[in-house]
């Protein structure tokens, strides 16, 4: 079964949060600042982690643990964030839920970011030139060189990658990969897109094309 950990201290609101994930069948753990939890999380083969973004600032512990673990394992990851520090959040997350959370909504959240994982992982290679995308692995390399990536930048360079040539607005790039529900504007896929280049492309590689006034493709021939 897939495990939700809710990374923060044992507070009220966290063992809230929990109670309820877990009324609604998931398997779910409080889990706490400090370094076994990396190990704690990592050896899960899938899992969802939350974030409170409110609390948990980007030089904070809770942060610093959230992106160790992403290095580790791409697991997603969803922020909890007040509709005030929304202009401020980091796009380096997979989704997010507005506060005061509805239980309901974060179990939306958290099966459908699982769906999309399991629909990824249950393919098989896509090949681009010296980019090749592991998808029964979920591993990205070029030359033979691992590339980590976050869950959301894979999505957005897998979905690019099965349609090779085609030019997508920023408006069906936001609707196919973060979802329709999605709160953000346009300027999270550029954001994504700029990190996804800075991570796959280099002086002699050049997979992302932008096409003025429309948006972005995946070079056919490579």
């Amino acid at each position: 079964m897939p495990r939700v950990f809710i990374i923060a201290n044992e507070s009220e609101q966290a063992k809230k949060l929990r109670a309820g994930l877990v009324r609604s069948g998931f398997d779910c753990l409080i889990v706490p600042h400090n370094d076994e939890a990396i190990e704690q999380i990592v050896e899960q083969s899938l899992g969802v982690m939350l974030l409170d973004a409110d609390e948990a600032t980007f030089d904070s512990e809770a942060w610093e643990l959230a992106q160790s673990i992403r290095q580790e394992r791409q697991i997603p990851l969803i922020a909890l964030v007040s509709r005030e520090k929304l202009n401020g959040l980091d796009s380096n997350i997979d989704d997010f839920v507005v506060k005061p959370w509805e239980l309901n909504e974060v179990t939306v959240r958290i099966k459908r970011i699982l769906k999309q994982k399991e629909d990824i992982e249950g393919e098989n290679i896509i090949k681009c030139g010296d980019l090749v995308i592991d998808l029964d692995k979920y591993e990205v390399s070029l030359n033979d060189k691992p590339i980590m990536l976050t869950f959301r930048e894979y999505q957005l360079l897998k979905f690019l990658a099965s349609n090779k040539g085609k030019v997508f607005t920023r408006e069906a790039l936001l609707n196919k990969v973060w979802g329709w529900d999605y709160y953000g504007g346009d300027r999270t896929v550029d954001v994504h897109i700029r990190r996804l280049r800075s991570k796959i492309e280099d002086p002699t590689h050049t997979f992302i094309e932008t096409v003025r006034n429309i948006g972005y493709r995946l070079r056919e021939n490579l």
